[in-house]
């Protein structure tokens, strides 16, 4: 099977994600009082737990930190979140070097300067199609989708693909 992204994709063992204008939209409404409330893609949901279940590592690197992203990505089986203000790439790195990754072996999905220097250090720098231009200029694949509508489905669907474990059929619940 071919892929549309253009990287070896059985080397990737750890994906890494931004949370706003990644796997939620960039534009964060504000409630009452004042926490964000953010939109969840159901897809994106879908294929972290598809690619949770076959190993693949996931963390999630953002300044975004409250109980509902802790809580939702926590239920997907998300047991790496470094979140809150930051050093992103410093958290990278411990998260890669928690589970012995190498550069070649990490996707990091980023949207804006915070990104920038993580998207630097990787195999395989994923920007959304709506991220600004400096992440584009890294960027070794640009997804179809905007930040927040299936970013995560689109780049995990094509690693779980090229490995033949993406479910084809009406049983894909139950897998």
């Amino acid at each position: 099977m071919m892929s549309r992204i253009n990287y070896d994709l059985k080397l990737i063992k750890g994906v890494a994600f931004d949370i706003d204008g990644v796997l939620s939209p960039a534009v964060v409404p504000l409630g009452d009082d004042g926490v964000p409330r953010r939109m969840a893609n159901l897809r994106d949901g879908y294929s972290i737990v598809r690619a949770v279940k076959e190993g693949i590592h996931i963390a999630l690197i953002s300044g975004a930190d409250t109980p509902a992203v802790r809580k939702r990505f926590a239920n997907m089986g998300v047991v790496d979140m470094y979140l809150g203000n930051g050093d992103k790439l410093a958290w990278l790195h411990e998260w890669m070097d928690k589970y012995n990754l190498s550069y070649a072996q990490v996707a990091y999905c980023g949207d804006d300067i915070p990104d920038l220097e993580p998207m630097k250090k990787v195999g395989l720098p994923v920007a959304p199609r709506d991220a600004v231009s400096e992440i584009k200029e890294v960027a070794k694949y640009i997804t179809v989708a905007n930040g927040g509508y299936g970013v995560g489905r689109e780049l995990l669907e094509e690693i779980l693909r090229i490995r033949n474990v993406w479910p084809v059929n009406d049983k894909a619940f139950g897998q």
